[in-house]
Parts: structure tokens; sequence; C-alpha cells
């Protein structure tokens, strides 16, 4: 009688060095999306140049890059926070 070994064990360093990869790439896609929409917003749009700009709409720009900020910190916090299952 053959003996036969189980078809593929899953390595448990394997599934956590995919994980942590996917939770870089999560955190970097996210933080490249959040500059891209600021940068369309305060350049393209000129929300953000003084000589192109109200004082309103700046204000708006800014408080807005500030509040985004302040929730992609917690959103990227809420993910690194969590351990990794293996």
């Amino acid at each position: 009688m053959e003996t036969t070994e189980p078809e593929e064990q899953k390595d448990p360093l394997k599934a956590g060095i995919v994980q942590y990869f996917i939770k870089i790439t999560r955190t970097m896609f996210l933080g490249f999306f959040w500059m891209l929409i600021n940068v369309f917003l305060g350049l393209f749009l000129g929300f953000a140049v003084p000589d192109e700009s109200t004082p309103g709409r700046m204000i708006f720009f800014y408080t807005w890059a500030v509040l985004t900020l302040a929730a992609y910190v917690y959103v990227v916090w809420r993910w690194w926070r969590k351990k990794i299952d293996v």
C-alpha cells in the first residue's frame, strides 16, 4: 500500500506574507487615491491656489483635505490594528 501525503498543505508563513502584502497594497492604493482627488480639486480646479481662488473656496478645500486625511488615517489605523489570521 502506498501512503499518500496531503495534496498540498498551506504554509502559514506564506499566507501571512500574502495578507501583509494585501494590507500594504490597500494602504498605498487608498493613499494615492486620496492624493489624486485632492490634487485634482486643489491644483487642477484651482481650489488651493490663492491667485485663482476665493477665500471661501480655499476654506472649503483645506477643510475637506484635513477631514478626509483624518478619515484616511482612521481607516488605515483600523486595517493595521487587526491581527493577521493564519
